[in-house]
């Protein structure tokens, strides 16, 4: 049997190749499941998507009737997914429900880092031997005040590195995390947290209540020179209204390794095409702005424990057992 894997980038092939070998055969694409790649799937039983896959009610129907049973997707996140809808079509859907949260938090620290400390542009004016340092002052992260959205383990994870940066910390979730606790961070309401922090990092997942959880109205509860950091997803915040702050000269740093309409885009070379997003094109002009492409849960780390963990989903539903990383159990 043939498993068909949608969305591999050349240094995850390997590792998905390896993680299958002797068991079972596994055909890599580079390309993303959507309504006009679905077709290609017909006859694979199981297919292994990524991030950005389009799981809504089309490509799953399009899936079924090619004869897919079960959806192992690479990742935590499953908010493209339409699960009602694999559920009525009897398919089984699992996740990675958990991997290094040490690759994204350390990520979320460098983009902080970078926008605080104008490393890009630092760099950019060396590579033309301009070595001033005009316009590349930044900020001590000791003593000021980090503001942690979301306290699982990636949160709990950035609230450490912050813990060592000596900095206060500010936490908001659901369900208070002891182990961000016994750091000394003190749990408030999202709008004090939003007022009172220097830096605010955004952990939470992508669900109905928490989409543009940072708005046009938080985003003016900010401070002017705060540093706004998110490593989750890019749903998470309205960048229309990101864009209109920008513009106002508010500020010192805004890093983003997600992107709300990044589907289609992320991932992929557009560097030869015309940019149709008008939103992502005026965003990534601003000099306190750094974009990066969805790469904070790329290390070999991470990548090794989302593989691995993809392949005993598809072992476990081949052998009719059941995980805690399992969305849409087998019907």
């Amino acid at each position: 049997m043939d498993i068909l894997a949608f969305g591999v980038q050349a240094d995850e092939k390997p590792l998905i190749e390896e993680a299958f070998r002797g068991r079972y055969e596994v055909r890599c694409l580079d390309v993303f499941l959507n309504d006009d790649t679905a077709p290609i799937a017909a006859g694979h039983e199981i297919v292994s998507t990524s991030v950005n896959a389009d799981l809504g009610p089309s490509v799953l129907r399009t899936l079924a009737a090619g004869g897919t049973r079960m959806i192992a997707q690479r990742s935590t996140g499953f908010n493209n997914i339409d699960l009602a809808v694999a559920g009525e079509l009897g398919m089984t859907v699992a996740r990675v429900s958990s991997y290094s949260p040490y690759a994204v938090a350390e990520f979320a620290w460098a983009l902080a880092m970078a926008v605080n400390r104008r490393i890009v542009r630092a760099s950019t004016r060396t590579r033309d031997f301009d070595f001033r340092l005009d316009g590349l002052m930044g900020r001590d992260m000791h003593g000021r005040t980090a503001g942690v959205l979301g306290t699982g383990k990636i949160g709990e994870a950035f609230a450490r590195i912050a813990h060592g940066f000596g900095m206060r910390l500010l936490g908001w979730d659901v369900a208070e995390n002891l182990a961000c606790m016994q750091l000394g961070m003190s749990y408030v309401p999202r709008e004090q947290l939003l007022v009172e922090s220097d830096l605010v990092s955004l952990h939470v997942p992508l669900m109905p209540d928490t989409r543009h959880l940072i708005d046009a109205d938080a985003l003016k509860a900010m401070r002017d020179d705060a540093i706004l950091v998110n490593s989750s997803r890019g749903g998470l915040i309205d960048t229309a209204a990101l864009v209109h702050e920008l513009r106002a000269g508010r500020f010192a740093g805004v890093g983003l390794d997600v992107y709300e309409a990044e589907a289609g885009l992320f991932f992929l070379d557009k560097s030869l095409e015309a940019v149709e997003d008008d939103t992502l094109a005026r965003l990534v002009t601003f000099p306190n702005v750094l974009v990066t492409s969805h790469q904070a849960y790329y290390t070999e780390d991470a990548v090794g424990q989302i593989v691995d963990a993809t392949a005993k989903n598809v072992l476990d539903y081949l052998a009719g057992r059941r995980s805690e990383n399992v969305l849409v159990p087998r019907s």
